[in-house]
């Protein structure tokens, strides 16, 4: 089922795949401004579950006329789409950026949150996305080629400057670099080609020039965290760790930044351990 939300001067494309009775996971994919590539989540968890995803704004078919990325109204974008669908409390998953969104949408509104599954997660604002964002830079200088790592370090330099087609280079070399040297067995489809550079840099300005996270030392909800051991997340995931001490978090071996085309068992494992199937 499909629909556009609107949120105050925003368009949110929505996916709906009712399961009658059921509880409901809301998905937040990765970037910012790459939509999609969440297939294999929504076909595993729809069995199970109402399963909602989303376009966040600015991306693909979500249009932002306002420009206004604050994470204010981040939030409110998924407060917005649980209303419609009368939600008093759900599941929130979210990869990568999506991680660090569920992260920041878990600190002001945990008394909607059933349970929170944090999936590769960037590691957090401020100083901490830019720790993030060097440590991913070295994962892909050491999975590129000399000529490759020139042409994303241009696509990205371009980007910052307002270039739709800089980023797009960038992240077409990035998912590449994502799955090199694993065996895929999901291949995800990503839309790199509708990216837009706005709604990237308006919203790496506002995490950049937001406060930490503060600590959540006993949420009423269950989480899990997970990472691939050959992550594009290093080090800074520790942030992540302790900002939710009581987690459960997993290192999935021979595994990247995409754990269910990478070691699929062993992910649907975490899954089924986290949601009680």
């Amino acid at each position: 089922m499909e629909m556009l939300i609107r949120n105050q001067d925003t368009t949110l494309y929505t996916q709906a795949y009712p399961n009658s009775g059921k509880e409901t996971v809301i998905l937040l994919h990765g970037g910012p401004g790459v939509p999609n590539g969440l297939t294999f989540l929504v076909k595993f968890l729809s069995r199970y579950f109402q399963v909602i995803t989303f376009h966040q704004r600015g991306t693909l078919k979500s249009p932002n006329p306002s420009q206004d990325y604050s994470l204010e109204h981040y939030t409110s974008d998924i407060n917005r789409i649980a209303d419609l669908f009368q939600l008093e409390k759900f599941h929130l998953l979210g990869h990568s950026w999506g991680g660090l969104y569920a992260e920041i949408y878990a600190h002001t509104h945990k008394n909607r949150l059933l349970s929170l599954f944090l999936c590769s997660p960037a590691s957090g604002t401020g100083r901490q996305w830019a720790e993030t964002s060097l440590e991913i830079t070295r994962y892909n200088r050491r999975k590129s080629s000399l000529k490759e790592m020139l042409t994303m370090s241009l696509g990205a330099a371009l980007g910052v400057l307002g270039s739709d087609k800089g980023h797009r280079t960038f992240y077409r070399q990035a998912l590449v670099n994502f799955n090199r040297g694993f065996e895929v067995s999901y291949p995800e489809r990503f839309e790199v080609n509708c990216v837009k550079a706005r709604a990237i840099n308006q919203t790496v300005k506002t995490v950049l020039t937001s406060p930490l996270l503060p600590v959540m030392p006993d949420p009423a909800f269950k989480v899990t965290i997970t990472y691939g051991d050959q992550d594009i997340i290093g080090e800074s995931k520790k942030y992540v760790r302790q900002r939710f001490p009581t987690a459960s978090t997993y290192i999935i071996p021979s595994c990247g930044h995409i754990p269910w085309s990478h070691n699929q068992p062993a992910f649907v494992q975490i899954l089924q351990e986290h949601y009680g199937i």
